[in-house]
């Protein structure tokens, strides 16, 4: 029996009485083919999706986690960049939960889109997705942002100030992708920076390494942090694949604090290498002359250092190999089990320990006005 053809955007109920969206016009993206759950691509959701990339193709599929042609296919680590660049995945999002964190937020809200079309080398998320890892957009934003409302309702207001923020409970929206990115393929993005708008007791907050600019025209009166990941240009030139160069993330801050947005910043993940502690003392000297006198009067930071992992370690083998070179470090590293249950390598506990304090010093000599909130 020959296969059903695959749907078009015409072959979409209700597609034709959706307003015309105006295509995505960005490096990131020549998306080619979208997998689709039946039920994702016929909400009014799935339907902006699918009018920002008319020319591609629609692949309907039972569920947006099997999809063979990417989904365990080592072939496609030789395409690792083109499949993030021209595959789209829409589903519905089935469990809704938010998990408590207690570092970058309290909560980890329910994901509206997981994956990315930038490929930095270090990155978790694909280490969950097998050879491929394009961006999947949940389509079921009015579900998530209904949970999300009742969910801070139930939290009342925060009894008393924390690392993570002094008076608000502080949703992380963004923990299984980039949502700078996610903002240019559907809305969701902007309909919860609208949510938390509204919520005096609760802020959402992501960390991002791509400078949207549409962001700036969605008001988010101060309930909204962003965070911008910074490193050594050296790092991120070879490390942050497809990404903002750190020079334009820096000279962003001063915009979105203008717009409204709290802005800190990630020191993350901090690579030890060679000359490692002179290239962060030039970044924060860079951070100290570029930044205003307010984007450093509401900043804030975290440290991270680097984890890796052994099936992303063998990724990397098939498509960069160069960034192995720093990141795969068996004389510096030791295993460890992080807190989703992966199967991690990080710096050894002595190693670690010193390059954090060495960091916390550089910052205080440097940029003294730089809050650490946390450091690991």
């Amino acid at each position: 029996m020959a296969a059903d053809p695959p749907l078009t955007l015409f072959d979409v109920p209700g597609a034709a009485e959706q307003p015309a969206e105006r295509p995505v016009a960005s490096r990131l993206f020549d998306v080619r083919r979208v997998y689709a759950e039946p039920a994702a691509a016929a909400s009014p959701r799935g339907r902006q999706v699918l009018g920002r990339f008319p020319d591609a193709e629609v692949v309907e599929v039972a569920s947006h986690w099997q999809l063979p042609e990417l989904h365990g296919n080592e072939g496609n680590v030789d395409r690792w960049v083109r499949v993030k660049a021209e595959t789209l995945v829409l589903g519905v999002k089935k469990s809704l939960s938010a998990r408590p964190n207690g570092r970058s937020a309290d909560f980890i809200a329910p994901s509206t889109a997981n994956g990315c079309a930038m490929a930095c080398a270090y990155c978790y998320v694909p280490r969950r997705k097998g050879y491929a890892n394009p961006v999947t957009v949940f389509t079921n934003i009015d579900q998530i942002t209904g949970y999300l409302r009742r969910h801070v309702a139930r939290q009342g207001a925060k009894p008393q100030p924390d690392q993570v923020d002094p008076a608000a409970w502080v949703y992380d929206i963004g923990e299984n992708g980039d949502c700078s990115v996610d903002a240019l393929v559907s809305d969701n993005v902007a309909d919860l920076i609208g949510t938390f708008r509204d919520l005096p007791t609760a802020k959402a907050s992501f960390a991002t390494k791509y400078v949207n600019r549409q962001l700036l025209d969605l008001d988010p009166a101060g309930r909204t942090r962003i965070r911008f990941s910074v490193m050594p240009d050296r790092d991120a030139r070879l490390l942050d694949v497809r990404t903002s160069r750190v020079g334009e993330r820096i000279a962003a801050v001063d915009e979105f604090v203008a717009a409204g947005y709290e802005v800190h910043l990630n020191l993350s993940p901090v690579v030890l290498r060679e000359g490692w502690e002179e290239d962060w003392t030039a970044l924060l000297q860079q951070l100290d002359d570029v930044l205003s006198p307010a984007a450093k009067a509401q900043a804030a930071a975290e440290v991270i250092l680097l984890t890796h992992n052994a099936g992303l370690h063998e990724v990397n083998l098939g498509w960069h190999p160069r960034a192995e070179d720093v990141l795969w470090r068996p004389d510096l590293q030791e295993a460890k089990r992080s807190q989703n249950g992966q199967d991690n390598v990080r710096y050894r506990a002595g190693v670690k320990r010193a390059g954090v304090a060495r960091l916390r010093e550089l910052v205080a000599a440097h940029a003294p006005w730089l809050r650490i909130r946390y450091a690991f």
